[in-house]
């Protein structure tokens, strides 16, 4: 049973890869960017928010 689901998921993976490794693993710079992202967000919202307070004032 075990064996059938990872067989499962590596032809997924595959699939989903196209021709690349399906062992491949997942490149690190982008992983080290989500916080970056997520802090820009907040500062977006932030900013839109006191957009919208100023504009009811």
């Amino acid at each position: 049973m075990v064996a059938d689901m990872n067989r499962l998921e590596q032809a997924a993976r595959v699939s989903m890869s196209g021709f690349q490794d399906a062992e491949a693993p997942p490149s690190t710079p982008a992983r080290a960017s989500h916080p970056v992202l997520r802090l820009i967000a907040v500062v977006l919202v932030a900013a839109i928010a006191l957009t919208l307070a100023m504009q009811f004032n």
